[in-house]
């Protein structure tokens, strides 16, 4: 555990430095540089590194994460990396005694996440999956307002939004190396039709395609979906369209359905929420694309009963970056030595739901 009598801030390394590390965990970071201090970064183009490190004054710059873990002045890592790096690189910190803080997926496969819930439970390091979503303070109210209902009716869980480089190249700069390795780039591909392969097996492209989706994108909203109402009994049914780039299922929560669809095309907006129909009241969360910061949040929460007016309630914070409060959470977690709510365990349980939902997709 980080010595915060001495060191106040907790000394991070950044293993991985693309869109996501640039636009939001630098940011975040910098916003929180009384409690963090970013002092090596890794990645396999030496252009982002040199570029990356002049321009945040990073002191460490490491083509290779083993040297950066190493380090014995880093107390913990952000993993940022590709998806396939994520067990491998998560395991090889907490043998170098660094808390980790991952980017969603954590792991690909039911045995990597059981590998890393085995090494953060014998070495008592912090491991927080990269949820920022659930650390919004809007989605926090409504999970406490939905234990509070009584007898939900239906729930919804919508996310369709465009591809990623259509929010990002209008609003910010990103720095990209031209000089990655051939090498690295076939290690990667090797590596991650492995891990896909070990799940799926022989299935047909638009099933890899559906468990990319769901790994990636798809995390952020089972794992709130689970968090808001817990985890469902079965699934009733799932399906994919359009090679894979469109999902739609149901989950059976026993009194009551819960709706999921989520797709990627080439409209450049974001339209994700979550929704819980009870007798009286509805409950709707909605996000913004990460990639813009500030954007807040919303609860929308709409009352009425037989003969009575309808009241029509916002809950917004001015401004907030739920990045910057998944970072406050990870602190939280680092210092005092409680257990993040996006833990290993609590991870595993999208995985479960993934594996349950490829049982109907695979199905003609």
């Amino acid at each position: 555990m980080t010595n915060t009598t001495h060191n106040p801030r907790i000394r991070i390394g950044i293993i991985g430095c693309g869109e996501v590390a640039q636009i939001n965990h630098f940011p975040s970071l910098k916003f929180l540089e009384d409690i963090f201090e970013v002092i090596a970064i890794s990645d396999v183009s030496a252009v982002v590194l040199e570029r990356l490190g002049n321009l945040h004054q990073v002191k460490h710059r490491c083509l290779e994460y083993r040297d950066l873990l190493a380090l014995p002045e880093v107390d913990a890592v952000l993993i940022s990396t590709p998806n396939a790096y994520h067990t491998e690189q998560t395991l090889a910190a907490l043998e170098h005694g660094k808390h980790v803080l991952v980017e969603k997926p954590m792991s690909m496969t039911l045995a990597d996440s059981d590998a890393i819930i085995a090494a953060q439970a014998k070495t008592g390091l912090t491991v927080q999956v990269g949820y920022m979503r659930r650390h919004a303070t809007a989605f926090k109210e409504a999970v406490a307002r939905v234990k509070m209902l009584k007898g939900i009716q239906l729930a919804r869980v919508h996310d369709v939004l465009g591809f990623n480089h259509l929010m990002v190249q209008n609003t910010s700069k990103v720095i990209r190396g031209d000089d990655v390795p051939e090498s690295a780039i076939s290690d990667l591909n090797r590596l991650n039709q492995q891990k896909l392969h070990e799940v799926l097996g022989d299935a047909p492209p638009e099933i890899y395609s559906s468990y990319n989706l769901l790994l990636g994108l798809s995390t952020h909203d089972i794992s709130a979906m689970r968090e808001l109402l817990g985890m469902p009994k079965r699934v009733l049914y799932a399906a994919q369209r359009f090679n894979g780039l469109f999902i739609s299922a149901a989950f059976d929560y026993g009194d009551f359905i819960c709706q999921f669809e989520t797709g990627i095309d080439g409209v450049a907006r974001f339209d994700c929420h979550l929704e819980v129909y009870a007798a009286n009241q509805t409950l709707r969360v909605e996000y913004n694309t990460p990639y813009v910061r500030y954007l807040a949040t919303r609860l929308t929460v709409i009352s009425g009963a037989d003969n009575s007016d309808i009241k029509l309630e916002t809950v917004q914070p001015a401004f907030e970056d739920n990045f910057t409060n998944q970072w406050q959470a990870f602190y939280e977690s680092v210092t005092t030595g409680n257990p993040p709510k996006t833990s290993p365990a609590d991870y595993r349980h999208d995985l479960e739901i993934f594996n349950s939902m490829l049982e109907h997709l695979q199905k003609p």
